[in-house]
C-alpha cells in the first residue's frame, strides 16, 4: 500500500486511512502513533491538528462516486499530508511516513460531487460511518433512474451554493385566473441576498388592479387579499410587465441570481409571456461546479429538491412539502405567501444534511428499503393545500420570520 510517489491532489476514503494505512507501515511505533491521531475521539477534539477554526469537531468531506452514485466519507489529500508532517514534527514518528499509494486516491474524475461535513464528537463520526454504509446499501437496492439521480445531484449543489452565502435567492410565484391562465392576477416574491457581506431579506406582493374582477372559486381558493407579510401593492396592467422586468434586472446587483420556484414550468411561462429578461437562464445540474458559478440566472425548484429528499420522481404540491418539512402555512394560493413558503422550504432543505442523512434524520422510521420514504397515510393524504399546518397563533406570517 505504501510507496514514495508524487503528491496528487484529491481525496482518500476514510476507511482506507483508518483501517489500512497504519497496517502497512513498516515501523509498529509509527503505526500506533498514526492510529492514535486518527482515533474517533481524538480527531474530533478541538486541539487536534486538523481542527478548523469555527467548526465544532472535525471537518471532513462526503463524496459521491461517479461510477455508482454511492457516498464515501473522505479525507482531503491535504489533510492526509498534514498528518504525516505533523506527526514527524512532534517526534511521534521516526521519519515522515509515506503517503498511501495513488490507487487509494480519488480524483475529480472519480467523483460527481464533494461537500464538506463536520462531526462534533467521536460518537457522531462513528454513527455517520454506519449511516453512510446503510444508505449505500439502500442505493444498491434502489432503481433510481436518471430523473431521481439528477435531482439528488442538484440537491447537493443547492446545499453547497447556499452555504456560501453569496448572491441572491429569490422565490417567485404568479397566480392567474382559473378559467384563462393568460390573465395574471398576482405576483409575489421573497428574497434572501448578500451585499458586501451583509444579509438582506425582502418580500412583496403585487395585485394587478384591472384583474381584480377575475376571481378564483372553483378549482383553487381565492386568497388574493390575504397576504401575510405586509401590505399588498396594486399595479396597473400597463405597468405590470415593466415592474416585474425591472425587479428581475435589479437582482443582479447581488451577484449570482438563483430564481426559486415550486414546479417552475408555469411560472417561467408567465415570465416569458410578459417579456421578462431571462437571457442565460440555466437549470442547475451535476455539470456545474461545486462552488457558485457566476453566469446564470439559475433555476432552483423546490419540488425537485423534495423529490430527491423523498426518494421518488413524483412531485408534491407546496402544501404537501411544507407539511412534511414541518413548515406552518397559512393562506396558500396567495402569490406572496406562496413565494414565502417556497423559499422557506428551500432554506430548510439547503441548510440540512446531505440528502440521505437528512432523510434519515427527518423521517427515521419511514425508510424501510431503498431510498423512498413511506409516509404514514395521514401524513400524505390527498387533502387540499389549504389544510397545511397552521401556525399555533393567529398573527400574520410576518411574525414568523
Amino acid at each position: 500500500m505504501v510507496k514514495d510517489t508524487p503528491i496528487i491532489t484529491g481525496y482518500y476514503r476514510y476507511t482506507d486511512i483508518w483501517f489500512e494505512w497504519s497496517s502497512v507501515l513498516p515501523n509498529p511505533e509509527d503505526a500506533r502513533s498514526l492510529k492514535a491521531i486518527l482515533a474517533h475521539d481524538s480527531i474530533t477534539h478541538s486541539d487536534h491538528p486538523l481542527h478548523v477554526e469555527g467548526v465544532k469537531g472535525v471537518q471532513m468531506y462526503l463524496g459521491t462516486l461517479n461510477a455508482t452514485g454511492e457516498s464515501r466519507l473522505l479525507f482531503s489529500s491535504a489533510q492526509v499530508d498534514y498528518i504525516r508532517y505533523w506527526l514527524h514534527a512532534m517526534q511521534l514518528t521516526k521519519e515522515v511516513i509515506p503517503l498511501p499509494y495513488s490507487d487509494c486516491l480519488l480524483t475529480e474524475s472519480d467523483l460527481r460531487s464533494v461537500i464538506k461535513v463536520a462531526y462534533a464528537d467521536g460518537g457522531a463520526l462513528r454513527g455517520a460511518v454506519k449511516q453512510i454504509d446503510k444508505n449505500n446499501k439502500r442505493l444498491k437496492s434502489s432503481a433510481l433512474g436518471s430523473a431521481l439521480t439528477s435531482r439528488r445531484e442538484i440537491f447537493e449543489r443547492v446545499r453547497a451554493y447556499w452555504a456560501e452565502k453569496k448572491g441572491v435567492w429569490c422565490a417567485i410565484d404568479f397566480e392567474a385566473w382559473e378559467y384563462d391562465h393568460s390573465v395574471i392576477t398576482e405576483f409575489g416574491w421573497r428574497l434572501v441576498g448578500w451585499k458586501d457581506g451583509q444579509e438582506h431579506r425582502k418580500a412583496n406582493h403585487v395585485i394587478v388592479d384591472e384583474h381584480q374582477k377575475y376571481r378564483n372559486t372553483k378549482y383553487v381558493p381565492e386568497h388574493r387579499y390575504d397576504y401575510g407579510l405586509g401590505e399588498s401593492q396594486y399595479v396597473k396592467k400597463a405597468a405590470f410587465s415593466k415592474m416585474v422586468s425591472d425587479f428581475l434586472t435589479e437582482l443582479s446587483e447581488y451577484g449570482p441570481v438563483f430564481l426559486v420556484f415550486h414546479d417552475n414550468s408555469q411560472d417561467i411561462k408567465y415570465l416569458k409571456s410578459i417579456g421578462a429578461p431571462l437571457e442565460g437562464l440555466t437549470y442547475i445540474s451535476f455539470t456545474h461546479p461545486l462552488t457558485i458559478p457566476h453566469n446564470g440566472p439559475f433555476v432552483v425548484d423546490t419540488s425537485d429538491l423534495f423529490s430527491a429528499l423523498e426518494g421518488v420522481t413524483d412531485r408534491k404540491s407546496l402544501g404537501r412539502v411544507c407539511i412534511h418539512l414541518q413548515i406552518p402555512t397559512k393562506h396558500l394560493h396567495n402569490a406572496g405567501n406562496d413565494a414565502h413558503y417556497t423559499l422557506e422550504a428551500m432554506i430548510s432543505m439547503a441548510e440540512g444534511d446531505p440528502v440521505d442523512i437528512q432523510r434519515q434524520k427527518r423521517w427515521p422510521d419511514c425508510t424501510t428499503e431503498g431510498v423512498k420514504v413511506n409516509f404514514k397515510e395521514e401524513e400524505d393524504s390527498d387533502r387540499s393545500d389549504e389544510e397545511g399546518l397552521l401556525a399555533p397563533h393567529t398573527s400574520n406570517i410576518v411574525n414568523s420570520w
